[in-house]
């Protein structure tokens, strides 16, 4: 770990902690008005490796091709009493589409909905709803207990909350489960995002318009 840090990780850390989600190095140097993104991507690893070697509950952690500071999942379960539960119609649907395909992999999520996925998954975890594993270069995403809670549902198997979703939420059962070479199937240590193979059809969700065909 650096025994000095320059101005440059602190604003680094600054932005990442205002920003509330992840971004890339070079949305960070826009953010800093600095041209050349390669300084912005070394201080993000210094900071990162701070982090890594500091006592705090935040940490640095790379989702994707970007970079987030976060509260460390052990912590997370700690400020469920004072963080409010807003759920716009985006970040409702982002959740849905967890839930019935649980688990799955954020790579996936971002096909279906966008760029916007990101932030979704990190304001779900934020609020306990969604839990988080490094998968590949990726982030594999399923439901908390809270998430059970929250929506008054008796059990937290997947295929329980599945059922749910379709009796109760008006969630189209049509949508083919995950296999060999789907976008669904684990990608294993190092392998990066799944190949875009067969898109999956998400589910439609009552109230909230089903994610457009690409």
């Amino acid at each position: 770990m650096p025994s000095k840090l320059d101005d440059l990780v602190f604003e680094v850390e600054a932005v990442l902690f205002a920003a509330g989600k992840p971004l890339s190095s070079r949305e960070l140097a826009t953010a800093l008005g600095v041209d050349d993104p390669r300084p912005v991507a070394r201080a993000v690893r210094t900071l990162e490796e701070t982090y890594r070697h500091r006592q705090s509950a935040l940490e640095v952690r790379r989702v994707g091709d970007r970079y987030a500071l976060q509260l460390q999942e052990r912590f997370v379960p700690l400020v469920h009493a004072v963080t409010p539960v807003e759920m716009a119609p985006r970040t409702l649907r982002a959740l849905t589409l967890i839930a019935y395909h649980q688990p799955v992999l954020q790579s996936v999520l971002v096909r279906m909905i966008g760029e916007v996925a990101y932030e979704e998954v990190q304001h779900l975890r934020g609020l306990g709803l969604v839990r988080t594993e490094p998968k590949g270069s990726t982030l594999e995403l399923s439901t908390t207990r809270r998430f059970a809670e929250y929506f008054g549902i008796a059990s937290g198997r997947p295929e329980e909350i599945r059922r749910l979703l379709e009796q109760k939420l008006g969630v189209s059962p049509a949508t083919p489960s995950a296999g060999p070479g789907s976008p669904t199937a684990d990608a294993g240590p190092g392998s990066g995002d799944p190949a875009p193979t067969a898109e999956p059809s998400p589910p439609g969700i009552e109230g909230v318009p089903p994610a457009p065909a690409t």
